[in-house]
């Protein structure tokens, strides 16, 4: 066992590792120079039949896993969602992982509970929503949104907590989302038993948001038909392009038919902490649900995903199973989070999130995410500025959607020629972009929100683009 002087060594040298690394993550490819496979033969076939120490192991991960890693961290990552990790997060989750303590109820650990009430009733107030609102933590929004739904169906009242779905006579039941919704509502209604020819896709307007009078009449037609509508998805800021749906429209039509409301936020969401973007949360106090992810865009580590329930009641109806084994517990009034999901164990990511509110406060998280902001509209013009480049979509926060556009190209060589763009890119190492497809269109999609990003690494990412479209040309 690690103890005394070895313990500290080893731990000394983890610390000098990581403060290397964040003082000079551009050393790095951001996408490593490795084949399916090159890990696994790097590896021995079988376990070590006796232990090795931490210093052999220490070396390994510096030779073998480092360079085979896609560095997040690293100031040009600008593909999916740009996140990076605050240095104060991680000294958190090293203590949380020395702890190691299992939050299902609240005496197998009152610090882990109550600290994540606080962070709820903190992070709350910094968004802006209603104080009767409840914030529960999850690994991700995947998770968030599907215990959303599951609550969503309980709140429908056809006993399917106990008699289930199957050889009853129950009524189709709808899911309304976009063709920009995320994908995991999808897979929600697959192990839901809902069923995926049972995802209503309504059409969206020119900038991408999902239509309100398509959506009424979408529900109008269903419940005409038998069917039951169970909820609403609507997005505030889209994945591929980060648009923001009507939720106050959206919000009347579910009040209306009574449907649950459920609001993804889970990128865009934790801009609504600046002052001057709060009416991107406008109309989600009529919701059921909110999801927002600090893992995304609030200098969190992988994994912190906020819920807010109106009614966290309907949440505890839906999960709450008591095994014997945790029975005896003499502190009725006290949260117990095993009710509130799936899992019965849960990490301490209230301690991350805690360390990130008191380490930057929030005046510093909002000095970052305007940066990061005024990044995204700087690229959008540089963009427009260029001949024979264009932007795609709207562009509110800190994600861009653009393309090389060079006149006389038709659209399947427009796809071609801007997909080897950023294929060839992200093969130097230099930077790394991922893409969507806008209204079936190939886009080049870069998203700034890494703590270290500067303007030279936007204009870095530029320079590579633009050099490889002239190679094209």
């Amino acid at each position: 066992m690690d103890t005394g002087d070895a313990l500290r060594d080893d731990l000394t040298r983890v610390a000098a590792w990581i403060e290397g690394y964040y003082e000079h993550p551009e050393r790095y490819r951001v996408l490593p120079d490795v084949e399916p496979g090159d890990v696994t033969a790097a590896l021995p076939p079988d376990a070590p039949e006796l232990g090795e120490p931490l210093e052999r192991i220490l070396d390994d991960f510096e030779r073998i896993v480092v360079p085979a890693t896609t560095h997040w961290n690293h100031p040009r990552f600008f593909a999916y969602f740009a996140t990076s990790a605050a240095p104060a997060a991680v000294a958190a989750e090293a203590l949380a992982a020395a702890l190691d303590v299992k939050a299902m109820l609240w005496r197998t650990s009152p610090a882990a509970t109550e600290l994540e009430e606080v962070t709820m009733r903190w992070l709350r107030g910094l968004l802006g929503l209603p104080r009767d609102w409840t914030g529960v933590i999850y690994d991700t929004a995947s998770i968030a949104g599907f215990t959303a739904l599951a609550a969503a169906r309980e709140a429908l009242d056809l006993d399917i907590r106990d008699a289930g779905m199957a050889g009853r006579a129950l009524p189709p039941l709808r899911m309304y989302v976009t063709g920009e919704t995320h994908s995991h509502v999808e897979k929600a209604a697959i192990a839901l038993g809902v069923g995926r020819n049972h995802v209503v896709r309504i059409p969206c307007d020119e900038a991408f948001r999902m239509r309100p009078d398509a959506l009424a009449y979408r529900i109008e037609a269903d419940v005409a038909a038998g069917m039951r509508p169970l909820a609403i998805v609507a997005t505030v800021g889209t994945t591929s392009t980060t648009s923001v749906d009507p939720v106050p429209q959206i919000a009347a039509i579910a009040r209306r038919h009574g449907v649950w409301l459920h609001v993804d936020a889970a990128y865009a969401g934790i801009a609504a902490i600046l002052p001057e973007l709060r009416g991107l949360l406008a109309g989600v106090e009529h919701a059921h649900s909110l999801v927002v992810n600090p893992h995304k865009w609030m200098f969190v580590p992988m994994d912190c995903s906020v819920l807010f329930l109106r009614n966290e009641a309907v949440v505890r109806r839906a999960f709450s199973i008591v095994p014997e084994f945790v029975l005896t517990t003499p502190e009725p009034d006290a949260v117990n989070y095993m009710d509130y999901g799936l899992q019965l164990g849960r990490r301490f990511r209230a301690l991350k999130l805690w360390f990130v509110l008191r380490r930057f406060g929030a005046e510093g998280i909002r000095e970052r995410l305007r940066s990061h902001i005024a990044l995204a509209q700087e690229l959008a013009q540089w963009v427009r500025d260029e001949p024979d480049w264009e932007v795609l979509a709207p562009h509110p926060l800190s994600v861009v959607c653009f393309r090389f556009a060079p006149r006389g190209s038709d659209e399947a060589r427009l796809e071609a020629l801007n997909a080897a763009i950023v294929q060839a890119v992200n093969a130097t190492g230099e930077a790394f972009i991922s893409h969507t497809k806008i209204a079936g269109r190939y886009a080049i999609r870069l998203a700034i929100g890494n703590l270290r990003t500067m303007r030279s690494d936007v204009e870095h990412a530029w320079r590579l683009l633009k050099s490889e479209a002239r190679k094209r040309l």
